[in-house]
């Protein structure tokens, strides 16, 4: 093969589909039967001057493949199967990447950068290749300018890759050192500063003790800043794009340079290319999400020690800053609206702007009043929509009082222009300022609604008349309507929108219908805008949510018919499918409880032989809309849905084989919880295929982490479904449970997402011993418990001491405490007494502000002091 491979990875680029088939199995075949051979040959074809270009790259891209997937589990195989390769063909490998930086090909230097950077990425961790950054340095100082650039790529990616902890500080300082001098204004080759400046955005994190020391925090802001003036426009691209990173990850260093860096993004806004523009505004909207952050996790109360302070540069800019994005509003693009994928220098303005409000709140206001008054009935429809367009990002953030009176006065303004102005885009906006108005300053926390009885039915019927209009109209018009809807969710027993329901739901299903529905999302928006105006009704028109039961039946049974199906393919089909069954899904829910639960059971069968014919239609992965919907119908009809059961079962054991897409995993899980507590020990003959199926999952190194805590969940569920029968899974489920609580309690999280996984675990865990221990409270096997109480009191103790539980663990962990005491009696009373930390984890959730932790903890107090009485 070796002789040969050069041909093989041409012919796989070929046009001929046989031809490039064969190459790419030969390939795949060489890659299995001898991986050390086959690494070997595409690295000595990457570095090989004499060898076709198209060849080397396509090499080179193999060997990157080799070394990283996108699936965890996969990335885990090929890590262990590099660092098993012999030493001497690794150490061939890495030298002829080396040399191949320095090669007259771009294409062959960039594809040997990013392999060696997925090299460094296996090996720097595990304490190999010490060598590599120091013969990279060496090779920045002697070579020409293609190979520095190459060096610069190539260590800019490997910051990329590796995390900061790997590199030591000397070597830290010294990359940067080669970084920042290859960005210096007396580089004369435009190649090599564009590389250093893309590099040193990868190396940004690395440099936490840089940014502490004055003078080169100095230096590098200094380089960073003239770089944004070079006469290379990528090279201003990219400055830009450093200084929006060191925006956020140095906010708390910036204030020496805040004013500077005004002007220079000023000046970029208005006058530079728009790749540049909109990193320069981007910078801005950086800071204001960076101020969010830290207004809305201190609430404004700053100590003099506090950890992050805020410095309002947003505050301090506001009289300069806002008028430079109200002037890039003005700067709209032809067909915008059309285009989903659009961002030009108007979006980024309107977006930055809506930021600034949410940053600085009421102070906002009268910096955009004079821009919108002076621009709102233009001739220009330029003006006008800019003028909208301003007005609708910044209802977010100022206070409602400060809004009210303006939102009053421009309400009836705005409802005229969507039926009457000439312009498009105008009425785009406009209908989005109005989902903006009715998203924020609508609802019953309103002192003075905005929508009275007077202007509601001029509302709703300027809304349905613009779901007719152009489809990026409508769409956003159904997407004012949803929040129309949703502001009267809690209204009680009666709603503003009662007497228009039908009509509603007529006009929206209409969309549906429209030729043109695939266009600007808006089917997918209107079944989203039919489910929440459903959702949000009240019971005065549940006959009417009845009646669209067989409506949705209907359409849904349509998609199954390859007379009347009209779609490109089974995308679009499985799309329409997922709307339908969402939306029967908030049906069945709405009706669910008495006196309206009748209806839904009278079409149970029909709706059930529906959702099995959706999950017939893809063959191997289940529907996770469908999935949830079953969910909701197995709530609605209680035990009566066993006799669903039999069919049912296969797509829930496909469910939970589905690795790939772990949602639906996830929703399989869920929905096996929802059919447990609706079938009882009815669900009793499933359940060995059951928990069989979810002990693989939580071994499975392939299923997403996110779906394990669902499944401990499960255990819960299935215990209190089926009881103490639930003895025959001890054996399996226990150690499972006690080796995840250990690494639960043990996990000193390390940032906020560890944290968060790390509390959804616990949660998880403890819901599965509530569930178990409440399932046996009546048992006389409720002795088979005791061996495991130990381990349950631990893990609660464990986790108390930890100190970084969130509110869910808490609430469940001290009902899992009176749950233990509620269960075993007697023979809790010892252990509990003995617990390390119960009696002051009690008293802290009896003192917990938070009501639904308090009821727990006086449940458990109740429980736990009966046992030790007796």
């Amino acid at each position: 093969m070796a002789m040969e491979i050069t041909q093989v990875l041409l012919n796989a680029q070929v046009v001929d589909g046989t031809v490039r088939k064969h190459a790419e199995e030969s390939l795949e075949q060489f890659r299995e039967q001898n991986f050390p051979s086959y690494v070997f040959s595409l690295a000595g074809e990457l570095v090989n001057e004499e060898k076709p270009v198209e060849s080397r790259k396509l090499a080179g891209v193999l060997l990157k493949n080799a070394l990283d997937a996108k699936e965890q589990h996969r990335k885990f195989e090929y890590v262990k199967r590099w660092l098993s390769l012999d030493v001497g063909i690794k150490n061939q490998v890495k030298t002829f990447l080396l040399q191949t930086l320095s090669s007259p090909a771009h294409d062959a230097r960039s594809t040997a950068s990013q392999v060696i950077a997925k090299v460094a990425g296996i090996e720097l961790p595990q304490k190999q290749w010490p060598e590599l950054i120091v013969a990279l340095l060496s090779n920045i100082h002697l070579v020409p300018p293609h190979a520095k650039q190459a060096t610069l790529e190539t260590l800019g990616y490997i910051c990329e890759e590796v995390s900061p902890d790997v590199v030591d500080q000397d070597q830290v300082n010294k990359i940067l050192t080669a970084v920042v001098q290859g960005m210096n204004a007396s580089e004369a080759n435009n190649n090599v500063r564009l590389a250093a400046t893309r590099a040193l955005y990868n190396a940004l994190g690395f440099a936490h003790a840089n940014f502490n020391n004055d003078m080169e925090r100095d230096y590098i802001m200094r380089v960073v800043c003239e770089a944004t003036l070079s006469a290379d426009v990528k090279i201003r691209q990219a400055a830009f794009e450093c200084l929006v990173a060191i925006s956020s990850t140095y906010y708390e260093k910036l204030s020496p340079y805040i004013k500077d860096i005004f002007s220079i993004t000023a000046k970029a806004v208005k006058e530079d290319q728009e790749p540049v523009a909109l990193q320069a505004m981007e910078f801005w909207s950086s800071i204001c999400d960076e101020e969010i952050d830290i207004l809305e996790e201190y609430g404004g109360e700053f100590s003099g020690d506090s950890e992050v302070p805020c410095f309002y540069f947003i505050k301090q800019a506001l009289p300069a800053l806002v008028p430079m994005l109200l002037e890039t509003l003005l700067k709209q693009e032809e067909g915008q609206d059309q285009d989903e994928g659009a961002w030009n220098i108007a979006m980024a303005g309107g977006t930055c702007l809506g930021l600034v409000a949410r940053t600085v709140g009421d102070d906002i206001v009268p910096l955009v009043m004079p821009f919108i008054q002076e621009n709102i009935q233009q001739p220009d429809w330029r003006k006008r929509e800019a003028a909208t367009y301003a007005f609708g990002s910044i209802l977010e953030g100022p206070s409602p009082e400060k809004l009210a009176p303006i939102v009053n006065i421009g309400l009836n303004f705005m409802l005229n222009a969507l039926m009457t102005d000439p312009n498009s885009h105008v009425k785009d906006t406009t209908a989005w300022t109005l989902g903006r108005i009715f998203e924020f300053l609508h609802g019953s926390a309103m002192e003075s609604p905005i929508i009275t009885q007077g202007n509601s039915q001029q509302i709703v019927t300027v809304l349905l008349h613009s779901m007719k209009d152009a489809p990026n109209v409508a769409e956003k018009a159904c997407g004012a309507l949803y929040f129309l809807a949703q502001g009267y969710e809690e209204s009680g027993s009666s709603s503003p929108l009662t007497p228009y329901f039908q009509e509603i739901v007529q006009s929206l299903i209409n969309v549906t219908h429209r030729e043109d529905a695939s266009e600007s999302r808006l089917r997918t928006a209107a079944y989203e805008t039919l489910n929440e105006v459903v959702r949000c009704s009240t019971d005065e028109t549940a006959a009417l949510v009845a009646q669209l039961i067989p409506v949705i039946m209907t359409e849904l049974h349509k998609t199954m018919d390859p007379q009347i199906t009209s779609f490109d393919g089974g995308e679009k089909q499985s799309e329409l499918q997922g709307l339908l069954c969402g939306c029967l899904q908030v049906i069945i829910q709405k009706l669910s409880s008495e006196p309206t639960k009748y209806v839904v059971l009278q079409y149970a069968d029909q709706i059930m032989g529906l959702f099995l014919r959706v999950f017939a239609c893809r063959s191997a992965t289940v529907h996770e809309e469908a999935m949830l919907a079953i969910g909701a119908l197995a709530y609605a009809t209680g035990p009566d849905f066993v006799k669903y059961m039999n069919d049912f079962y296969k797509y829930l054991e496909m469910g939970l084989q589905n690795y790939e897409e772990y949602q639906v995993c996830a929703v399989t899980v869920g929905v096996v919880g929802d059919v447990c507590r609706a079938l009882e020990d009815k669900i009793l003959p499933y359940c060995d295929g059951i928990m069989t199926q979810l002990l693989k999952d939580l071994s499975s190194d392939q299923l997403h982490r996110s779906v394990k805590p669902p499944i401990f969940s499960c255990f819960g569920d299935i215990a209190l479904a089926i009881g103490d029968k639930f003895d025959k899974y001890f054996t399996y489920a226990m150690p499972m449970l006690q080796s995840a609580a250990e690494l639960s309690s043990r996990t000193s999280a390390t940032d906020d997402e560890i944290l968060e996984y790390t509390n959804l675990l616990r949660n998880g865990i403890l819901e599965a011993y509530s569930g178990i221990l409440q399932g046996f409270k009546t048992s006389p096997k409720t002795q088979l418990l005791i061996p495991y109480s130990p381990h349950i009191l631990q893990f609660i103790d464990s986790i108390y001491l930890e100190k970084d539980m969130d509110d869910a663990v808490m609430r469940t962990a001290i009902g899992v405490l009176g749950d233990l005491a509620d269960t075993l009696g007697n023979n809790a009373s010892a252990l509990i007494q003995q617990s390390l930390s119960s009696r002051d984890f009690l008293n802290e959730c009896l003192s917990s502000t938070d009501p639904l932790i308090k009821e727990s903890a006086e449940w458990a107090r109740l429980t736990i002091g009966r046992v030790i009485a007796a």
